[in-house]
This record gives C-alpha cells, structure tokens and sequence, in this order.
C-alpha cells in the first residue's frame, strides 16, 4: 500500500482504520464497488461505509467515483442511499426482473408445522429422510445459541458440527473445509453462512423457522 496499488479490497472497519492511521490514500479513487450493498448498508455498516466515501466523494462533482453496487436483493431504502453516492442517471441491471419467487425446478419446498419442543426431533427425522447417511444438510437457524444447541442435540444422528459469528474465523475454515470434504454430513449455522459459500453436493437445506 505504500508504494501503491491498483485494487484494495477490504472489510469497511479494516479500510477505516488505514485511512485514521492516514496509512490509506483515497482522494484519487476512481471505482468504488459494494458488495452485497443491502446488507453492508444495514449491519451496523452504514456509519463506517459513509465515513470511507466521504473522503473521496465530493458533493456535486462530476469527478467523483464511478460507483458499483451489488446485492441478491435491493429494497427501496437501499436506492436511496445509493443516491446519495451515484449520480442521477444511474444504470440499474435487474437480471431477476419479476420472477421474485422463481426457484430452481430441480428443488422441492416442504413446510412442516411443529411446536418448537419438538423442531429438533422433527429435524433429526427430516435430514434421516431426505439426506440419509450419505447426503449433505445444512441447517440454518437464527440465533448463535440455537446453532449450538441443535448441533449437540441427539436427535441429530449424523455428524455434526456448528458454524457462527463467535467461532473465530480459522476454526470457521476448518468446519467448511470438512463440511466440503465430507468429514461430516451436516451443518448448523446462522445465516454466517447464507451468503458467499460455494458447496456442492448439498441435498437438504433446513430452515429451523421461517426467516425473517
């Protein structure tokens, strides 16, 4: 970076830090890209995103950046955050366009209504069925704790392991380096892992309760 360099990729809080330290240098920038805008904009991201662009955004001028946002999903608020770093005759590429409930034809949707005591027999008995001992299953589930806990539960009969926000990031690429390889079969996660993962191979997905 001292010497410089044509492309900076970073977490928003990393890049903060470089520009305080004044070890980072954007008054030139000529691109900015967000990647899955909706959700850096929405997770507690917003505040250190907007002080990174200030530096290099200037109101009103013609020189500022050429800006670049991608999202799986774009709610109105997030246009109109975007206005304010992307000049009016913005260009938006929809590649969904009306088909907002379009799923693949190949995958079959199930709902199954249980009280929440039972969720982790029914579960167990679902991944049985439709995964057996050979497929792969990945459970989500919407907090840390319920992560754990269905990870450890007996109903579960496949080896299992849990994936979150408090596993530290290496112990994190180890679980989906097995979970990849086939050490074991099922996978108990929040939605750490809705985005990003690339796994093939992957027969079962769960969702503990509907998302919200």
């Amino acid at each position: 970076m001292r010497s410089g360099i044509d492309i900076l990729v970073g977490t928003p809080g990393r890049i903060k830090d470089h520009l305080q330290n004044g070890k980072l240098d954007l008054t030139k920038v000529k691109h900015v890209v967000l990647d899955e805008v909706d959700q850096m904009l929405d997770m507690g991201f917003a505040e250190q995103v907007e002080d990174i662009l200030r530096v290099a955004y200037k109101k009103d001028s013609e020189d500022n950046p050429q800006t670049l946002l991608f999202s799986a999903t774009c709610p109105h608020w997030v246009y109109d955050v975007a206005k304010k770093y992307m000049k009016s005759k913005y260009e938006q590429v929809d590649l969904i366009g009306k088909r907002t409930q379009k799923a693949a034809t190949t995958v079959e949707h199930l709902a199954i209504e249980c009280h929440w005591s039972q969720r982790a027999a029914v579960i167990g008995d679902v991944i049985q069925v439709y995964s057996g001992s050979h497929g792969r299953t990945i459970v989500f589930c919407e907090t840390k704790k319920e992560a754990n806990e269905l990870a450890l539960n007996a109903s579960i009969k496949q080896d299992c392991q849990s994936l979150h926000g408090d596993i530290p990031q290496k112990q994190r690429e180890i679980t989906l380096k097995g979970f990849r390889n086939g050490t074991f079969k099922v996978l108990v996660a929040t939605n750490v892992a809705a985005r990003g993962l690339d796994i093939p191979e992957v027969d079962l997905v769960v969702q503990s309760s509907p998302p919200k």
